[in-house]
């Protein structure tokens, strides 16, 4: 009789060790509280256009490809995707573009040429980038670093051996200052700190290893847009067996003898061998296992910044916008002062626009795009929010006028809008964090939640809020993490 595992949420990490789990054995149940799969990745079709509503950058493709190549199948035969030449386009206040072109030849030629910086200090900071991920994505991001005893493993002696390389001690900013001369470009390679939901102004500068990533490795984009990786992803379960429950939320996980022994849904209590959360950590400890104490690491830590997002139907084209694009405040100080100190939004927020129309056609009606407007918003403590959105759609809008030199509301056929509120009620993320904890402090990374109960036998977690982090790849590390984790408490 096979071992059976259960899995709440689905989100990609859920999704992940599901498949880990039923190809090592296991009988795997998975339940969702929503009538979908994907958690932050889901996709919106409103009159004609379609959006992704969360997650737009697909980065280290490879992590999904295995999950495939685990389950004996070929990735190509259900999920395509290609390289994008230009990751993003930059736009500052003073009408200066940057295009991030993928080749680093040709990104760093660009930036020489317009704002002057020596390729020299380019070239170094990339250098130092490819040395620490070679470094730390074993010990760091792969592995779980969370155990005594593993504190001695040589992935781990390589961190401790070089500690100065992992550049924890500074932020990101004043790293990024003591390399680069033109404020542009500062603040360029100071932004990778919120794709994590971080201050770069207190992240550490370890997130220098971003940029690494999207120039050497390279920024993907799925053919038929972000919500099709969670589609073929629930597929591939389902060809393995995993049973998929919708609508079907988790009351409560079942401990008995300090091991987990199941959970209960609609009142009833269903017994497992071994159970995975999937869900943000705050929530799992105040609503899941609220017998146990929620841990100090996570209880007194920042959260992350979340979003606020308007998708917008726009009834034109607009030649001079990518794919990505991002519109920079021109007080980045500022903004970040007002995310995390004030809980408010700065009066020039820094605007991410997405456009998936620009690569697939379909996903609007002809002549038309379709906008997915963010801004890193504060999380939900409280606010009135209806003000806030109202002075911020305000300022994005003025924004976007000013530096694309269009009336951009004239063109908007339609609006809907995603606040922390939503993310909060649709997600279950703490106070509406999108990745669980802030990375900001030197020492952030050691306090994220481990991959398993230091207590509790058989009870392990995965998804954006746990070690190694927010975002795609790093969710996908977690459930690999989490399989090797079950393979040496149960299988070994």
């Amino acid at each position: 009789m096979k071992p059976k595992a259960v899995i709440i949420g689905s989100g990609i990490g859920g999704l992940a060790i599901a498949i880990h789990l039923s190809k090592m054995g296991y009988s795997v149940d998975l339940f969702e509280k929503n009538s979908y799969p994907g958690g932050k990745i889901y996709e919106y079709r409103i009159q004609g256009y379609r959006f992704d509503s969360g997650p737009s950058l697909f980065t280290m493709p490879n992590l999904v490809d295995e999950l495939f190549t685990l389950a004996e199948e070929n990735p190509a035969d259900y999920l395509k995707y290609h390289k994008l030449e230009n990751i993003c386009r930059y736009f500052y206040d003073d009408g200066t573009i940057i295009d991030a072109w993928s080749d680093i030849d040709k990104f760093i030629k660009e930036i020489s040429e317009k704002l002057g910086e020596d390729p020299d200090h380019l070239y170094r900071y990339f250098k130092r980038g490819e040395e620490l991920y070679n470094i730390a994505s074993n010990a760091l991001i792969f592995n779980s670093f969370q155990h005594y005893s593993k504190l001695f493993k040589k992935e781990n002696l390589q961190v401790a051996f070089h500690p100065f390389k992992l550049d924890t001690m500074k932020s990101i900013h004043e790293r990024n200052s003591c390399s680069f001369l033109n404020p542009h470009l500062i603040q360029l390679f100071d932004h990778y700190a919120t794709y994590i939901g971080s201050n770069p102004y207190s992240a550490p500068a370890t997130l220098k290893i971003i940029p690494h990533l999207e120039h050497h490795i390279g920024v993907f984009y799925p053919e038929k847009g972000m919500y099709s990786i969670i589609n073929e992803l629930t597929n591939l379960a389902l060809r393995l067996d995993v049973k998929i429950q919708y609508n079907t939320p988790v009351e409560k996980v079942l401990i008995r003898d300090d091991q987990a022994a199941g959970v209960r849904i609609n009142g009833e209590d269903n017994t497992y061998d071994i159970v995975v959360s999937d869900v943000d950590i705050n929530y799992f400890y105040k609503n899941l296992l609220i017998e146990s104490p929620i841990p100090e690491s996570i209880s007194h830590i920042e959260q992350s910044s979340s979003a606020l997002v308007f998708y917008w139907g726009m009834d034109c084209l607009f030649p001079q916008i990518d794919l990505h694009n991002i519109f920079f405040s021109s007080s980045y100080k500022e903004e970040f002062d007002c995310l995390f100190e004030q809980k408010t939004f700065s009066e020039d927020p820094t605007v991410y626009l997405y456009v998936s129309s620009k690569h697939i056609p379909e996903d609007a009606p002809q002549g038309c795009e379709n906008w997915f407007v963010m801004v890193n918003a504060p999380v939900n403590v409280g606010q009135n929010w209806e003000n806030l959105i109202e002075n911020a759609r305000k300022a994005i809008i003025s924004k976007l006028n000013r530096i694309l030199n269009r009336d951009i509301e004239e063109h908007i056929k339609f609006e809907k809008v995603m606040d922390p509120r939503q993310i909060e009620e649709e997600t279950r993320s703490w106070q509406g964090s999108l990745y669980g904890n802030s990375s900001n402090g030197p020492f952030a990374a050691l306090y994220r939640h481990t991959n398993f109960h230091r207590r509790i036998k058989g009870l392990y977690f995965t998804g954006g809020s746990v070690h190694p982090g927010g975002g795609i790849p790093l969710c996908l590390a977690s459930a690999k993490i989490v399989a090797q984790e079950v393979i040496n408490d149960w299988i070994s």
